[in-house]
């Protein structure tokens, strides 16, 4: 069971990390990016959150019973 739930989380993870970038290069980020020399918060609680989940996702497929 813990297995799936590892695996559920790095999939989940694996998904924000595509989504966060993808929006990286948005027309939106690129024009925010210009303006204050960095992307929108947004896109960067998708990348941290995806980030995350997968290292716990990791963890708990690792972790013994």
């Amino acid at each position: 069971m813990k297995k799936a739930i590892g695996a559920a989380c790095i999939a989940g993870g694996v998904a924000l990390l595509i989504f966060g970038f993808q929006a990286k290069d948005s027309l939106k980020d690129q024009a925010n990016k210009l303006v204050t020399g960095s992307p929108t918060d947004k896109t960067m609680w998708m990348i941290g959150g995806g980030s995350a989940l997968c290292v716990a996702g990791l963890v708990i497929v690792m972790m013994k019973k």
